[in-house]
Parts: C-alpha cells; sequence; structure tokens
C-alpha cells in the first residue's frame, strides 16, 4: 500500500488535510471515505477500511472535514451543508488527480453526508454507510441538554467524544433543512448499510429507515455488538473485510473499459475516463491501454506515448534487419534493440543543425546474436538507420489535424 498526504480546498476555502491510501499497483477503482460528526480521517475504523480497500485493488482518498483534524478553519462555522461541499470538493479533486469516486464510504453523519452528496456524483456505482443517522438533525441528539442555551445564545460549547466544540444556532438551523427521505428513495446507486443493534448512540432504527426507503440492490449487514466508532479492533476489520468485498464487485465493473470500435486502415486512440490520461488504443483486432506514469499524475496502467513510439522504431528497426539477413542468408539470431528517449539541450549534441533550445534524443542499442563477421554486423547495423520508422523520424512529417464529429 502505498500513502499520500497533502491539502486541497474545500467548500470555504479552506485547506483540507486529506491521505490517498493506493495499492501497489493501478486502482481497479476510487472510493471517497467520509468519517464521523466529531472524529478525523485517521480514526481507527477509517484507517482499517482504507488498508482492507488497497487489499483489493481500491484507491481511498480520506480527509478532515473543515475545522477538524489538521485542516483549516472554524469548526463553528461549518454545518451539513459545509460537510456536503467539502465532500464534492474531494470529489472533484479525485477527478483531477486521479479518477472520481466509483465507491462512498460514509461513518455516522459521514454515512448521512455521503446519501445527501451521492446525486451530486454521477460517476458513484456504490454507497456504504456505517452507523448512519437516517436524518442530519439527528446528531443534535448528542448535545441535547444545551439546545435550549444554543438557541437563546446563538452558541454555546459541547463536549463531544471527550472535546469541546462551539455549536452555533446556524448548524442547527441548517440541520432542519435538510431532508433525506427523497435522496435514499431516488439514489439509484448500489447501497449496504452496516449498523449494530446494540449502538447507544445512533440507534437500530436509523438503519431500518435508510434500507426500507432505498430501492435495490441494496444490502444489512449487522455489526452484532460493535459500538458506535466501531473502537475494537475486531469489530472494525470486520466491517472493512466486508465493505471491501462488496465493493469489489463494483470495482470490477469498473475496471472494464469501454470498448473502442476500430476503424480500417487507422489507429483509433480514446479516452477510457479511467485517471487522467488512460487511453484505450485500436488497431484493427488489436486492443492496447496508454498511459502515462505516476510521477506526472497518471496510473502507469499502460505504456505512455513515448514509449508507444519507441516501440514502434524498435520493431521496426528489428523486423528490417530480419528481412534484410533472410535475403542474404546471414546467421542473425533472435535480435534485440533498446531504446531510450530524453529531452537534451540542443549545445550539448555535436552533429545536430539545431543550436538553441531543446531537442529530442533516441539512443538505440542493439544485440545481434549469432555466428556473424564484422562485415555482416556492420552492414546490418546500417540496414538499421533504414527502417520506414527510422526514415520517417528523419524526414519532414506533415500532420494534418480536422474534427472528426460522432
Amino acid at each position: 500500500m502505498r500513502s499520500e498526504r497533502f491539502a486541497f480546498p474545500g467548500s470555504q476555502g479552506h485547506n483540507l488535510s486529506a491521505r490517498l491510501d493506493s495499492p501497489d499497483g493501478a486502482p481497479r477503482a476510487v472510493a471517497l471515505f467520509a468519517h464521523c460528526f466529531s472524529c478525523g480521517k485517521d480514526v481507527l475504523a477509517a484507517g482499517r477500511i482504507a488498508r482492507a480497500l488497497t487489499q483489493y485493488g481500491i484507491a481511498v482518498l480520506r480527509f478532515d472535514f473543515t475545522g477538524l483534524g489538521s485542516s483549516d478553519g472554524d469548526f463553528a462555522n461549518t454545518n451539513f451543508s459545509s460537510n456536503v461541499g467539502d465532500l464534492l470538493a474531494a470529489a472533484n479533486h479525485l477527478r483531477q488527480v486521479q479518477a472520481a469516486p466509483t465507491i462512498l464510504i460514509g461513518h455516522s453523519l459521514g454515512g448521512t453526508a455521503m446519501l445527501a452528496v451521492a446525486g451530486d456524483i454521477p460517476e458513484a456505482r456504490a454507497i456504504a454507510t456505517i452507523a448512519a443517522p437516517y436524518e442530519p438533525g439527528h446528531v443534535a441528539n448528542q448535545f441535547r441538554d444545551r439546545l435550549a442555551e444554543i438557541e437563546a445564545q446563538g452558541e454555546a460549547e459541547v463536549v463531544l467524544a471527550g472535546r469541546p466544540f462551539r455549536i452555533r444556532r446556524q448548524f442547527l438551523d441548517d440541520l432542519r433543512a435538510h431532508s433525506q427521505d427523497e435522496r435514499i428513495v431516488n439514489l439509484r446507486k448500489a447501497l449496504l448499510v452496516l449498523h449494530a443493534p446494540l449502538d447507544a448512540v445512533v440507534g437500530i432504527d436509523n438503519a431500518t429507515e435508510i434500507f426500507v426507503r432505498a430501492k435495490h440492490p441494496k444490502s444489512f449487514i449487522s455489526l452484532d455488538r460493535a459500538d458506535h466508532l466501531l473502537s475494537q479492533p475486531a469489530d472494525a476489520e470486520y466491517a472493512a473485510t466486508v465493505i471491501a468485498a462488496w465493493a469489489s464487485r463494483y470495482a470490477e465493473e469498473e475496471a472494464r473499459a469501454p470498448e473502442v470500435a476500430a476503424v480500417p486502415d487507422a489507429v483509433v486512440v480514446q479516452e477510457t475516463g479511467q485517471g487522467r490520461f488512460q487511453q484505450a488504443v485500436a488497431i484493427g483486432t488489436h486492443r492496447l491501454i496508454s498511459d502515462e506514469p505516476r510521477a506526472v499524475g497518471g496510473d502507469d496502467s499502460g505504456p505512455g506515448p513515448y514509449d508507444l513510439l519507441l516501440a514502434g522504431l524498435g520493431a521496426c528497426t528489428s523486423m528490417t534487419m530480419r528481412m534484410y539477413a533472410e535475403r542474404q542468408g546471414w546467421p542473425l539470431e533472435r535480435a534485440t534493440v533498446v531504446l531510450r528517449h530524453r529531452r537534451i539541450h540542443a549545445a550539448d549534441c555535436a552533429d545536430c543543425e539545431t543550436r538553441e533550445g531543446k531537442i529530442d534524443e533516441i539512443t538505440r542499442e542493439i544485440t545481434l546474436p549469432g555466428p556473424l563477421d564484422d562485415t555482416q554486423r556492420a552492414r546490418l547495423l546500417e540496414i538499421a538507420d533504414r527502417c520506414p520508422v527510422h526514415r520517417s523520424l528523419h524526414s519532414e512529417i506533415k500532420i494534418d489535424t480536422a474534427e472528426r464529429r460522432a
């Protein structure tokens, strides 16, 4: 598993502290995780779920909402709407740096927020909620003894999970403005509801309300004796394993890149929609994937454009030498061509016409196995320079570009 920490701008303009956990290879899908009301991205359950998902090839972004954890901003100025906005900002950030989230996971109020935001993330295929309240207003039960003071004074300090938080009247007003019923009925995405029957913070009846209103495909998993925060490692591990196994089904569906239609006597390249740069390539009956390395924002799921260019030159070089050797009856065995590309300063090239700026340099190392004499080897290296692709790269190339209407 690889982990990357960074920040991105949230709904109120503050930098939000985030962590992206990824599998060692190219991710099959991307998940977005929302933590509970007074928690943070590094809470036990979030970490275990992220780790389990990466083992199934799914990358996970988790972050601290505005004013919580390591994120900037004042928690007192936030509300449920700002949380929803932060989730949209996180989804948009994923679209830009990797791929839009296809799996949404939310713990407690984070689950309620995921249900609220799901309709605004069209790429999402599946949602998992853990101990989630049916309505956002349920969270006010955690400080019910201070509600009158908040209404009368405009704000009050409350204690949640042993930590003080300042709650303002606008927070309560915003909670009342949200209704989940229509959102859940019109979800149109796969849903997994996880809840503990003995949850003392958010009662099991909330899971019932969510499950009954949602349409299929939907599933319910009982977390048995777990507490609300899944504070016991075994409970967090169980929830993580179940979510990962369930989510892998939707990751598999997303992993199948759309089939690109071939065009006779042409090479067709089409975006797959997975990652920032992944391309599907159709060459007659052959299909390839092209991508960029992770160092420049790709997923490294296939060779890059220059890799394909070098492959074309290398294949042409080897084929041309093979045809010549066969015509001459020379004992050339299996030739190997190693190519590299880089940009160099023109001033560093002694035999180049260009003297300013940078130029492309391709190095080509050729191995010629077999009982060949020195004359034959020298001749084959000369022939290598005559391969059609080599000659095209050295000659003037005219490229015409026009829009092809769908």
